[in-house]
């Protein structure tokens, strides 16, 4: 017990839990996380950077940034004391690192690289449209050149380049932000909030199940890669790969090299499914927007799906069943990201009681209790406080909202940080023989072949004939 309270999903909660624990002051009036540094969509670089709340406006973005950066130094290094690691030797390659995944943060924000094809800023002719979420490709890309061509470099960021420990916290700050929204959508359309929950049963009963399958008996993958791959084709992509990966102890490469295919293929469907659907649904907009969130796999690209097929359907901006289309989406896609831990417990009693089970028989209470990923804990506990404070009192939603905003930056911070020390670890050609590209195809055929349209049946049994008034 003494080891495990010393670990880093201990930590991971400890983190989490103070970025929204200050976050809570919106409700008091106060603004404790206002100065950390949010990154725009730019076509011209002096605009990359900003505040995350306009009332630290005077800080400029360099110097949110500055702030951020000095925060998360201290706050880190104080956690590799915790860890029993030496505080001066993490700060000073955690300073590099975090410089060059923020770097790679920011590029992956380009306007020409990020933008909605169908809102470009004003001076930008065409935009790849791969959201800002692009920037954790990068982030990606530039820790595999760096720790596959430079490997010595590779190696030095060891002690700073805590991929686990970073994606656990930016779990935990997503519980908070999940929960803030669950809030606000419970308010909604009864209609709309009961399809969306009801829908949602099928990306878990059905789509992991198919995909787990094919991934196993088709293409002959192990357990460890065919169960984050089902989970981040059926749920929710980065986080679901992730929580899965831990839930079943599989390496961190195995969760985020799915996670890197779900940010591609989000952004093929976020250009194809709207018009597919304005063209084989003409009269149906709400299952339309229900697809969007069933079919499309990362919050970012699932809510830009949803706007471009509300503005497909009702042209007109100030229309309010475009509001109507866009919500159904969000509810949809919120929902589908609060079973994760939920998800997370499941496969811990699985693989313990009948994949990975040991001698004995009997259900191995001690044996879940160890594998199941403690730090979904803290994901349980901040989404249920944020959602119980929000129902309870509708009126405070809109500061919940700005608070956990802005613990959302560093939810974002922490995730490139992951994907870009995995980056460093990881071996090329290693992966590469364990079946990279044969992921891909997994991914091609689950996708094309049954997850799209199973998406499809299910938003029409939920939504045919709802108008998009939401009554």
């Amino acid at each position: 017990m003494k080891s495990w309270f010393r670990s880093e999903d201990v930590l991971a909660v400890l983190i989490g839990v103070l970025l929204i624990g200050l976050s809570l002051a919106t409700l008091t009036g106060a603004n404790l996380l206002g100065w950390s540094v949010a990154v725009k969509e730019w076509a011209d670089p002096a605009k990359a950077l900003a505040p995350s709340s306009s009332a630290f406006a005077g800080l400029s973005g360099i110097g949110a940034f500055a702030v951020t950066f000095v925060f998360l130094l201290g706050v880190l290094s104080a956690g590799a004391v915790f860890l029993r690691t030496s505080p001066a030797r993490f700060a000073v390659r955690f300073a590099v690192l975090f410089l060059l995944a923020f770097l790679c943060w920011v590029a992956g924000h380009n306007a020409y690289i990020a933008a909605n094809p169908n809102k470009l800023p004003s001076g930008v002719g065409w935009a790849l449209g791969l959201t800002g979420e692009a920037g954790y490709l990068l982030a990606l890309v530039g820790g595999l050149l760096i720790g596959n061509l430079f490997p010595r470099g590779g190696a030095w960021f060891k002690d700073a380049a805590r991929s686990e420990l970073f994606i656990k916290v930016g779990i935990v700050i997503y519980g908070a932000v999940l929960g803030a929204k669950a809030a606000e959508e419970s308010g909604r359309a009864t209609a709309i909030l009961f399809r969306g929950l009801a829908a949602i049963i099928e990306a878990y009963l059905v789509y992991w199940a198919l995909v787990y399958l094919i991934a196993r008996k088709a293409f002959g993958f192990s357990r460890e890669w065919a169960a984050p791959l089902a989970s981040g084709i059926s749920i929710c992509g980065v986080t679901a790969a992730i929580t899965t990966g831990a839930a079943i102890r599989a390496r961190p490469v195995v969760p985020v090299m799915v996670s890197s295919l779900v940010v591609v293929f989000a952004v093929f469907e976020m250009l194809v499914l709207p018009k597919l659907a304005h063209v084989i649904l003409p009269d149906e907009p709400m299952v339309a927007a229900g697809w969007m969130g069933l079919a499309v796999k990362t919050d970012g690209a699932a809510f830009s799906s949803g706007e471009i097929t509300a503005g497909l359907y009702y042209p007109d901006e100030k229309d309010p069943a475009r509001k109507w289309m866009a919500l159904t989406t969000t509810t949809v896609k919120v929902f589908i990201d609060v079973f994760i831990g939920i998800w997370a417990l499941v496969l811990s009693v699985i693989w313990s009681w009948k994949i990975d089970k040991r001698p004995g028989g009997g259900l191995p209470l001690r044996e879940i209790w160890e594998r199941f990923p403690k730090f979904v804990f803290g994901y349980a506990v901040t989404f249920g406080t944020f959602f119980a404070i929000g129902v309870s009192d509708p009126g405070v939603i809109g500061d919940l909202k700005r608070g956990t905003d802005q613990a959302d930056v560093f939810r974002r911070l922490f995730f490139v940080l992951t994907f870009f020390s995995i980056g460093l670890a990881t071996n090329v050609r290693r992966l590469w023989a364990e079946g990279l590209g044969r992921l891909a195809l997994v991914y091609v055929v689950s996708l094309f072949g049954f997850v799209i349209w199973i998406g499809l049946a299910i938003s029409w049994l939920f939504f045919h004939g709802v108008p998009a008034g939401g009554k």
